[in-house]
């Protein structure tokens, strides 16, 4: 649910807004000879990049001896890499510089950005909560508004930081909304410190609890919560490796030394990911196990009874099983367990094992994600990566579709079982996101709060297309532009992707691509297999020994939207971040010839050894490890971006970014990728590296650093394809 993460509701809230206004056209650069002489000059001219020491590291893998010449880079506290980084982004600040149009890219982002956002409201107790950043606000404010419409500042994280890069990462209340714990974030970084305080004083209750990582905050009525964390692990807490997640409770009142253990502390229960979810009547414990990023088995413990054993109901990881709800003795589970597509099912919480599941909605042709809330199950489908919701009772009984504003991406439709109003927002690509109320009893929508972007739907146009792959599958994409736009090849382009662990593209609005469409760009995002845009199936023909079929599906792309003359090989950037900055790394490396500029963000680029840092092995049922098999190692070598750079091809443009404090993606891969790249580029166009700062993966990055990123970006990408003044 969006309350439960602060993460997710800012993703929400950046990408989205609503307006009908019309778009404020920039001025256009006005350039004389000699500056735009010298843009073709600086976009011709190869640049000296900071010397990179090599290593004579070897590896061997079957026999098979590996160099890794940056070895070195690895290490994230070493003087000699801190120097490196600094070198590094001299440079690429420098090139940077010299975009003429640099500046105006960042007023116009800022101009469309600088409007009040909010999202979508929830009730805790005596008050409806909500997150709103004013325009610029580095961090998004938590505020709350009692039953009269007073309004409030309930947590404010832009006092956290003079700089803005501590941020608020979710936030977890009792039952009665007395209680509140919040994590936050310290520059970026995945390990987390909650606080606990009274939320009618705000006063601070206990001690403060640290190092706690990939958590959720469950509460058990008013006496305590359940979270999760690692050891600490030696050497960097940045880098090193974190293999075994435990679950704990902490008791309020208590030191987090004297908190309980409660799963994940043998070797019988070891796990690369463990959680606790308290049921919303305070009965039932769920714990969640997995050890890999696919799959969970499930146990369940009756809170009522303290010294209730564990009750195993999945003791495999076959399936991805969560708790939907609890009426009673009656629990409702959503699973892909025999139904790639998922389903719910029913069960009664004395013989819960999945033998004795009944099936209470089921499995369609499309992929479903139910949600629960006023008494009802929505079950939402997509549908070609477009929202569908379909409202149940909780017999299983089809109450009404849901009448969604358009076509689009719907939130969830969630909250308490007595809640009578929920609320959800509604948007894509070219119409910013609107909120609406949703009346559980008659099914209508009204809207709650239109956004207040400065932007015009009605000047965009978004088209959904399916173009066929290397190997004859049908993949869809969505291609948005100016409506005024004319397809004659010369269009800068951005075509974007992802393409892994089961996670799906759905449309949503982002102020940073309205700029880059008015600037007369293409935004295309490919829904390419490994993704979740189609069930299991569609997951799995992207992972381990299919992965090939991400990169085809992506290359398949940027060919359709050349033949269809939307952009040429001369105006098209590929983009993408994490698993999404793999796609981009093995594209580029596999086919540099189809596209201009290359933009991986964050990404995983060193295959052989990506299990080796922090959470990574727990990706390996994507991708398979270079010590899994033979077999296994060869693939992974044959793409792994930072393995196939080579000697004498001219790469496109590229800027690598990254954050320093990325413990998620380490910046290792992206320090490794671009040492190789600008060992071996043979052409002149540059192959850089920016790494932000005391930043990390991504969530939580204050809208200062993201304005001036999306500026360096969207510059570089539009320079390197020879513009040389903006509409």
């Amino acid at each position: 649910m969006m309350k439960k993460s602060l993460a997710i509701t800012v993703a929400a809230v950046l990408l989205s807004a609503c307006g009908d206004k019309a778009a404020e056209k920039p001025a256009p650069v006005v350039t004389d000879t000699a500056v735009e002489e010298k843009a073709s000059e600086q976009v011709a001219t190869k640049l000296v990049y900071p010397e990179t020491r090599q290593g004579d590291v070897v590896d061997e893998y079957f026999g098979v001896k590996v160099a890794d010449p940056y070895r070195w880079l690895e290490d994230d506290r070493s003087e000699e890499t801190g120097a490196w980084v600094k070198a590094q982004n001299k440079v690429t600040f420098d090139y940077l510089e010299q975009i003429p149009y640099r500046a105006q890219l960042k007023q116009r982002l800022q101009e469309l950005w600088n409007y009040e956002k909010v999202g979508v409201p929830y009730t805790e107790g005596e008050y409806q909560y909500f997150y709103k950043n004013d325009g610029l606000q580095n961090q998004y404010v938590l505020y709350r508004k009692d039953a009269d419409g007073n309004e409030e500042v309930f947590l404010d994280p832009n006092t956290f930081s003079e700089d803005g890069t501590t941020s608020l990462s979710q936030v977890s209340f009792s039952k009665d909304g007395s209680l509140a714990a919040y994590s936050i974030s310290e520059g970026g970084s995945d390990w987390r410190k909650i606080i606990i305080i009274d939320t009618k004083t705000g006063k601070q209750l206990g001690d403060t609890l640290v190092d706690v990582k990939f958590s959720g905050i469950s509460w058990f009525n008013n006496e305590g919560f359940y979270y999760s964390s690692y050891d600490k692990p030696e050497g960097s807490e940045l880098s090193a490796k974190t293999d075994q997640h435990k679950l704990y409770y902490h008791q309020l009142g208590k030191p987090q030394s004297e908190d309980a253990l409660i799963f994940g502390g043998t070797d019988e229960q070891k796990r690369r990911y463990v959680s606790g979810e308290v049921t919303e009547d305070g009965r039932y414990l769920f714990i969640y196990g997995a050890v890999s990023t696919s799959g969970n088995d499930l146990y369940m413990k009756d809170l009522s009874k303290p010294d209730s054993e564990l009750v195993t109901v999945l003791d495999h990881t076959d399936s991805d099983t969560s708790l939907l709800h609890s009426d009673g003795d009656t629990l409702y589970f959503v699973t892909n367990l025999d139904a790639a597509n998922k389903k719910v099912v029913t069960v009664d919480a004395k013989s819960p094992t999945s033998e004795n599941w009944k099936d209470l909605i089921a499995e369609t042709d499309n992929v479903l994600a139910p949600t629960v809330g006023g008494g009802y199950i929505f079950a939402e489908y997509m549908v070609d990566a477009i929202s569908k919701v379909m409202q149940y009772d909780m017999t299983g009984k089809l109450v009404r579709e849901v009448s969604l504003p358009g076509v689009g991406s719907s939130s969830s439709l969630s909250g308490k079982t007595d809640e009578t109003t929920l609320y959800y927002s509604f948007n894509n690509y070219t119409t910013p996101s609107t909120i609406y109320s949703f009346d559980v009893n008659s099914g209508k929508s009204d809207v709650y709060m239109a956004s207040k972007a400065k932007v015009n739907s009605d000047d965009f146009v978004s088209k959904q297309i399916f173009y066929t792959s290397k190997d004859g599958t049908k993949v869809p994409m969505i291609i948005s532009h100016m409506k005024a736009l004319k397809l004659d090849g010369s269009n800068p382009t951005i075509l974007y992707g992802y393409g892994g662990f089961n996670i799906s593209l759905t449309p949503s609005f982002s102020v940073a691509n309205a700029v880059w469409m008015e600037q007369g760009g293409i935004y295309a995002v490919a829904n390419l297999r490994g993704g979740g845009e189609y069930g299991k199936k569609w997951h799995i023909a992207g992972t381990q020994l299919q992965k090939q079929n991400v990169f085809d599906d992506f290359i398949s792309a940027g060919e359709y939207l050349i033949s269809e003359n939307y952009t040429s090989s001369d105006y098209l950037a590929i983009r993408g971040g994490s698993n999404g900055g793999l796609l981009v790394g093995a594209v580029m490396t596999q086919r540099p010839d189809l596209v201009k500029v290359a933009l991986p963000a964050v990404g995983v680029l060193d295959m052989l050894r990506y299990h080796t840092f922090t959470a990574g092995a727990g990706w390996a049922y994507d991708y398979g490890t270079s010590e899994q098999s033979e077999e296994m190692f060869n693939y992974l070598k044959g793409y792994s971006p930072t393995h196939n750079v080579k000697d004498g091809v001219s790469y496109p443009a590229t800027m690598v970014t990254t954050a320093d404090h990325d413990d998620r993606v380490v910046p290792a891969h992206s320090f490794k990728f671009a040492a190789e790249l600008q060992a071996k580029q043979a052409g002149d166009a540059p192959t850089l590296i920016r790494i932000e700062t005391n930043a990390g993966h991504g969530a939580g990055t204050p809208v200062s650093k993201s304005i001036e990123q999306y500026a360096d970006i969207f510059g570089f990408t539009l320079y390197n394809m020879g513009v040389k003044s903006l509409n």
